[in-house]
């Protein structure tokens, strides 16, 4: 490559860089804003979050899973 080509990357390289730091400085994040409207994730009563705890980690009741197949190690 020539010295010239050389020096023209380096620069569009340069501007390139530039360029994006000015946007970066001009467009920050966006904060987020508290009470923006959005609903409640947590359910109202403490019976109403045990109740989904319950439905999230307690499995299939329906199901025997103790006679089935188990994990044996690699050792």
């Amino acid at each position: 490559m020539s010295p010239r080509v050389i020096i023209i990357l380096a620069v569009v390289a340069a501007l390139a860089v530039g360029a994006g730091v000015i946007t970066r400085i001009v467009q920050p994040y966006p904060v987020p804003m508290s009470g923006a409207g959005e609903a409640s994730a947590q359910p109202a009563s403490a019976a109403d979050r045990l109740e989904q705890r319950e439905k999230f980690f307690g499995g299939d009741t329906t199901r025997d899973i103790r006679g089935g197949q188990e994990m044996k190690p690699r050792w």
